[in-house]
């Protein structure tokens, strides 16, 4: 039997003993309590070994120590805990005994850290040697990084050297991690192979101890979803590459996951698993109360990344993407140096974001939205504009930064509600044109740019009155708002206003 699958059923059965026991402990409703919490127990089961499976707690042979065991353990266990009492005290969802409750957690835990101890103890004892010395599990001694070093450390003189030393490198990967990761390579190597570096790592020191501007190419084999300080990592790369450097990577998208998990596993149970990957991998470090919780659990390690922040980052610490490739489930990406770190003080990552914004006179101000993109989104304008061009409405077409709910959210404006607060802080007023990012404001005419820039954008823009389709259309509409405004601000903001209002309730029009 798989011995991932041995430890799932002991788990449950500690679960079960736990449940039964406390079960017998409350005699005065013994005769009812099985079938009243029949239900609760196999829902909270399913949270349990779902969890269990997020943070690998089945895997006690891979761990070192008895300190690491409880770690693990204690993670898990404590994660179903908070999900299970959400669930339960906040939504109302079950009626649980806190006997029954925290009692079976706390005796399962017990069970399963004392098991977990004594499995470690016998694995690890000398009498599992056997007589050539190794043991019943051995460790897989081919050193993929040790290799590496070795090729690199090669001193040669000649191209002819430089090129058998890419030969042999590329031979290694297209050993470790398949020919299409080797091609993908070798089609920016073969060209002009000059300085390069490859490491798999996850951490910054092992970049930071190589010599700065130093390298034409920098290639790191391990997915970046497990580097702590990711932004940090990419800086500390940009300053050992030259001007136009190349740095090739790899990360396992958020969609990626969870083709992964829901293919893992057997359906139903697949989609519990995957819901409790989401809510801790993707809601928690997106929210200031959970996300020193998670940071705490996880270092880092095994974080949820989509496409948009994977590239966003990137372009924030001074890269431009030049290609992209998903393979064997992970997306590999070749980005090219332009510039140093942007250093971004205070990157939008939470649910209510600050988005720079061309007000009046040209200042730019901050304005107020709900997280409808990805995080890093907001560094990925120039790129999407280059790779989708505009759709109808203005909107860059096929916008893979816009997430699920944020679909959903700009239909109801529920994203635009927090510019109240730039209305009432006078940044905007309550008609007027759109306040419009740097990027997307320099494709604007330079007369319109002008026009523009003499008042104070708005929040309900003349967009909903004229209903454009085409970026041409979109600036005659606001140049026919501004030269009406100019003449007179009051009657052509009560005009705008109403008729924006006759569109949105009776003709339905949206901001797509």
């Amino acid at each position: 039997m798989n011995k991932k699958l041995l430890f799932v059923i002991v788990d449950v059965v500690f679960l079960i003993v736990s449940f039964l026991l406390f079960a017998w402990l409350k005699p005065g409703t013994r005769a009812v309590i099985l079938p009243q919490y029949i239900k609760p127990f196999v829902f909270f089961l399913l949270i349990w070994v779902s969890s269990s499976l997020v943070t690998k707690k089945y895997l006690p042979y891979k761990f070192r120590n008895k300190k690491e065991i409880l770690d693990i353990i204690l993670k898990a266990n404590f994660a179903s805990l908070a999900v299970v009492v959400l669930l339960i005290y906040t939504f109302k969802l079950f009626s649980v005994s806190r006997l029954m409750l925290f009692g079976t957690i706390f005796l399962s835990t017990f069970l399963e850290i004392f098991s977990a101890w004594i499995y470690n103890i016998v694995l690890t004892s000398p009498a599992l040697e056997i007589e050539n010395g190794n043991r019943l599990f051995p460790i897989n001694t081919y050193d993929f990084k040790t290799r590496k070093k070795s090729i690199i450390s090669k001193k040669k003189q000649n191209r002819e050297g430089k090129k058998n030393i890419t030969t042999e490198l590329l031979q290694v990967i297209g050993h470790e991690y398949g020919n299409d990761v080797r091609d993908l390579i070798n089609k920016y190597l073969e060209d002009a192979p000059g300085k390069i570096q490859i490491v798999s790592t996850t951490t910054r020191f092992n970049i930071e101890s190589l010599p700065e501007k130093n390298y034409d190419f920098l290639i790191n084999l391990h997915r970046i979803n497990d580097i702590r300080w990711l932004n940090k990592f990419f800086e500390t790369v940009n300053s050992k590459l030259f001007h136009d450097g190349i740095f090739i990577g790899k990360a396992e998208t958020y969609s990626l996951r969870k083709q992964r998990i829901l293919q893992k596993f057997l359906t139903p149970f697949n989609y519990f698993v995957y819901f409790f990957d989401f809510i801790f991998r993707r809601v928690f470090p997106k929210l200031p109360v959970c996300k020193r919780f998670y940071f705490a659990i996880t270092k880092g390690r095994n974080r949820v990344l989509s496409r948009a922040e994977t590239l966003g980052r990137l372009y924030s610490c001074g890269f431009e993407i030049i290609d992209e490739k998903f393979i064997n489930n992970e997306l590999y990406f070749v980005v090219i140096k332009k510039s140093a770190p942007l250093y971004p003080e205070a990157p939008t990552y939470g649910p209510l974001v600050r988005l720079k914004r061309v007000g009046k006179n040209g200042r730019l101000f901050y304005v107020y939205k709900m997280r409808t993109m990805h995080p890093y989104s907001e560094y990925l304008q120039e790129y999407v504009y280059h790779q989708n061009n505009l759709e109808t409405g203005g909107k860059f077409k096929d916008d893979f930064r816009v997430n699920t709910l944020g679909k959903i959210m700009r239909k109801i404006w529920l994203d635009e509600l927090p510019m109240i607060l730039n209305v009432l802080r006078g940044d905007m007023k309550l008609v007027g044109v759109r306040p419009l990012s740097n990027h997307y404001f320099e494709l604007y005419n330079e007369e319109l740019k002008q026009k523009r820039i003499k008042y104070k954008p708005g929040l309900v823009p003349p967009f909903y009155v004229d209903l454009p389709e085409t970026l041409d259309e979109i600036m005659d509409s606001e140049e026919r708002y501004l030269n009406a405004y100019e003449k007179s601000p009051l009657k052509t903001d009560l005009k705008y206003f109403f008729l924006a209002w006759k569109n949105i309730i009776f003709k339905r029009a949206r901001s797509k």
